[in-house]
């Protein structure tokens, strides 16, 4: 189970030094988005020529190869490794996130277009909200709520729309029609949500972790235990290597430098300088912008239905980040007696 040290305890940046570093959470976000974005549209893209796992492990080793010519350098300067259990939460967000987040999505996109499948991982921003609401006392306001019912309806809509079956275009990955198409789909829908649930207990687990070690750090030790959980794909990655085209090896080692290396980094120094819950909120810019890459460079768009879900989702989470009016909280604590007007 993560801390519930609240992130207030943490000393304050000093007033001068404040708007540098929010600046640089936000700039660090942003480059985090356009990647993970991107890698919707990778995964789909050289998703025929890698199966899942050794997709995945080839993701991570690269990213851990690049990583480590920054992070080690580092580590034998100051020799701060994690001692004891310390280690329990890298392990566990290395196994979930790394993992199994990773192998979920990749089997996913096998059969959804890669906007419905970053559509369904929009779930993730209100868990993580409602997770660091509770295990961080990020607070837990009224409109989260309200906001979480109707994103979650705008899931259902993406379900439905899913089952339809998405539109088609030159990466898309055919299945068999009828009945196993549908039941292809709602097991990719499955997976997707899988993918986001094990992404929202990482990060609240994740976010106590940078309270400790630098983001790089922190990354590069999750993806070292995601890596050595896939390696039983390791016979399986050599073999596909060996048979995919050129162009499917270069994706493999983009998504391995870019959307996983990098993109990754940047999301935990966010993470160590904005509240967990407020970050999550940023993500759900990246569905738009992966509709927009795979439009351009797949040729795929989502169902109407899977559209109307995922606006649906976005008004939704507009919803969490509304602020209760001033002097609400007090008058609903005067109303059961908490406190004297």
């Amino acid at each position: 189970m993560p801390s519930t040290t609240p992130a207030s305890t943490s000393v304050p940046a000093p007033a001068g030094q404040a708007a540098p570093l929010k600046a640089l959470g936000v700039a660090a976000m942003v480059v985090t988005v356009v990647l993970w974005a991107s890698a919707f549209v990778g995964i789909r893209a050289i998703g025929p020529h890698f199966s899942p796992g050794s997709l995945t492990l080839g993701r991570l080793a690269i990213a851990a190869v690049v990583l480590s010519l920054l992070v080690l350098p580092q580590l034998l300067k100051s020799r701060h490794l994690p001692k004891g259990r310390e280690w329990w939460p890298i392990l566990a967000y290395g196994v979930m996130w790394f993992g199994g987040y990773n192998v979920a999505l990749n089997a996913a996109e096998h059969v959804l277009d890669a906007g419905t499948s970053a559509l369904l991982i929009n779930v993730n921003p209100i868990l993580v909200a409602i997770m660091a609401g509770i295990f961080l006392k990020e607070g837990f306001p009224r409109w989260l709520l309200i906001g979480s019912t109707v994103a979650f309806a705008g899931v259902a809509l993406i379900a439905l729309g899913s089952g339809q079956g998405a539109a088609s275009g030159p990466g898309t990955m055919p299945v068999s029609g009828g009945g196993e198409s549908t039941t292809a789909e709602m097991a990719g829908v499955a997976l997707c949500l899988l993918a986001a649930v094990l992404a929202a207990v990482s990060v609240i687990i994740q976010k106590p972790v940078l309270r400790k070690f630098p983001a790089a750090q922190a990354t590069w030790f999750g993806i070292l235990v995601g890596a050595v959980c896939c390696l039983p794909f390791a016979g399986q990655l050599a073999a596909e290597v060996q048979a995919a085209p050129p162009g499917a090896t270069a994706g493999l080692v983009y998504l391995g430098i870019f959307p996983t290396a990098i993109a990754f980094t940047t999301w935990a120094y966010a993470l160590s300088l904005i509240d967990a819950g407020k970050l999550a909120a940023t993500t759900y810019l990246v569905p738009g912008t992966t509709v927009l890459i795979s439009w351009l460079l797949l040729g795929e768009i989502p169902t109407a239905l899977g559209l109307v879900g995922g606006l649906i989702c976005l008004v939704g989470v507009s919803l969490t980040r509304r602020r209760s009016r001033p002097g609400a909280g007090r008058k609903a604590r005067i109303r059961q007696g908490l406190v004297r007007d």
